[in-house]
């Protein structure tokens, strides 16, 4: 299991290349769905064209399960975040290419892939707007629960990628509560009304025009509005949001429809909607400019795909900026800025070494399930057997005296056969092994000459025969009422060792145990 991020952003590609790898909030759920689908067939397949080995979350009866997946499309990112085989890194890079209808080379020039703690170390810091073109801006923050939303409702996210989720989410809160990382800098909205303000010497003297009713939208429509501006309008494709975000910034709701006939109205015009394909074009400016006898135009694409057609830059008296261009006056410098960035990246990175240990705990499940397993079928062993003693007749107190014997010797019996097989340095490290699974409350040094050497038979120095059972054990009666403190003490016996072997697990460094533990089946 591997966790790795792929994607691009304003920092390692272009605006236009960016375009063709953005997605609507409504494509997200299909999208994904097909990405997992397409590379779980891979996997099970066994295919070059998807994956050239059996790949996926892992295997279960003989058939590879779907890889994990969520993805976050913004103005300034696309990103895929996915949890499966290490082998699934190249096909996502050739879907998400063909997606973008580009070439793997072509992308991976433009790309990043992340994997495991950088993965989640890149997550932390898009999440804490860390990695944002405005520095600490808490936007992104609200998009990335909104893609995990997403991908939740189309059932690719998992538990580890919820995890990586979730993580990311308390860090970035950590980090917006403990440092001032969202205090030194300005948000896109308030540097379009920055750009504005060079161009137009009176604000309140213009006539301001927002394309769409999004979130950054209403940004930017709230920061005019506090300008009062002569007039304020709101076109949208939908006319019912329109109406609604221009009730709220005291403005006029137009229909979409009409923006060619209008657009030469307005001085103004900041652009940010989802439309796969730009809404102002080169001759509807032209005309616009025409009618308004060439006075300057201001306009601002923050959309990605474009809204605005490039060319209408070109145009004389129209100064158009698209969030690239933004990029220079969002990005503010200061000590205070990076003593705040310094403290973030603590916390960061904190997190990330908590998600890499949380993850590195995830490969020993199928070893906890297996122990689990085995330890069950040991106590229904021995249950069965002394249900059929009892049915004889046999004393009660033997009975769950020598059910608990039998536990207790199943559970103990693989390393005991481990140090009697072993020597020297192996029987050493075995030793300290076994002494911090089975002893763990009463931790030892043992030095070797207080490891007993092996002496003839499978009985020999620790006295066990491999025989011990319920059937072979004679025991002794104990006292009367004492059949509950019996019966407690066997599953005690049972439970305990289970679970300090499993708490060993979980609590390991990473040292490998010297060999398995051999099991005496029952």
């Amino acid at each position: 299991m591997t966790v790795f991020a792929l994607g691009l952003n304003h920092q390692s590609a272009p605006l236009d290349l960016r375009g063709r790898f953005a997605f609507t909030l409504e494509q997200l759920a299909p999208t994904l769905q097909r990405f997992t689908d397409q590379l779980g067939q891979g996997a099970s397949r066994g295919m070059g064209a998807l994956l050239s080995s059996s790949a996926g979350r892992g295997q279960a009866g003989g058939q590879a399960q779907l890889p994990e997946a969520a993805l976050l499309s913004t103005c300034n990112r696309t990103e895929l975040y996915v949890a499966g085989h290490p082998d699934m890194v190249r096909p996502a890079v050739e879907w998400l290419a063909g997606i973008g209808g580009v070439g793997s080379a072509t992308l991976l020039d433009h790309a990043y892939v992340a994997e495991d703690g950088k993965a989640a170390r890149h997550a932390f810091r898009v999440a804490s707007g860390l990695d944002s073109m405005v520095l600490g801006e808490p936007q992104i923050l609200g998009q990335l629960k909104q893609a995990v939303r997403e991908a939740d409702q189309a059932g690719t996210l998992g538990t580890t990628l919820h995890q990586l989720f979730q993580r990311s989410f308390s860090v970035a809160k950590e980090v917006r509560s403990s440092t001032e990382i969202g205090s030194h800098s300005i948000s896109m909205a308030a540097a379009s009304v920055r750009l504005a303000s060079q161009l137009f010497e009176n604000l309140s003297d213009i006539r301001v025009l927002l394309v769409g009713a999004g979130e950054m939208i209403e940004l930017v429509g709230t920061h005019f509005a506090a300008k009062g501006p002569k007039g304020l309008a709101v076109a949208n494709r939908t006319l019912e949001r329109g109406e609604k975000l221009a009730q709220h910034l005291g403005a006029e709701a137009i229909r979409l429809v009409d923006l060619p006939q209008r657009l030469h109205e307005f001085d103004a015009v900041i652009s940010c909607t989802a439309s796969s394909l730009p809404l102002i074009g080169l001759g509807a400016v032209e005309r616009a400019l025409k009618r308004r006898k060439h006075r300057p135009m201001f306009m601002v694409d923050l959309a990605v795909p474009r809204d605005i057609e490039p060319e209408v830059a070109q145009l004389d008296d129209i100064y158009l900026y698209t969030v690239d261009d933004l990029s220079q006056l969002v990005q503010t410098a200061g000590e205070k800025r990076q003593a705040a960035v310094q403290q973030a990246e603590a916390i960061i990175e904190h997190g990330v070494q908590s998600f890499v240990h949380w993850l590195g705990q995830r490969h020993t499940v199928p070893l906890i399930q297996a122990l689990h397993q085995q330890a069950d079928s040991w106590r229904q062993a021995e249950i069965q057997r002394a249900r059929k003693l009892l049915a004889k007749g046999q004393d009660i107190d033997t009975v769950l005296e020598a059910l608990s014997r039998g536990l207790t010797q199943k559970m103990l019996h693989g390393a005991m056969a481990e140090l009697n097989a072993s020597d020297g340095d192996h029987r050493l490290a075995m030793a300290q092994t076994v002494s911090r699974l089975f002893l763990r409350n009463t931790p030892t040094d043992l030095p070797m000459s207080a490891v007993p050497a092996a002496s003839g038979p499978a009985g020999g120095a620790f006295g066990m025969t491999g025989t011990a059972g319920i059937s072979g054990h004679s025991g002794h009666s104990g006292s009367s009422g004492s059949s509950g403190t019996s019966s407690a003490a066997a599953g005690t016996s049972s439970a305990s060792n289970s679970s300090t072997i499993v708490a060993a697990l979980m609590a390991d460094d990473g040292t490998a145990v010297p060999s398995p533990l051999r099991t005496r089946e029952s």
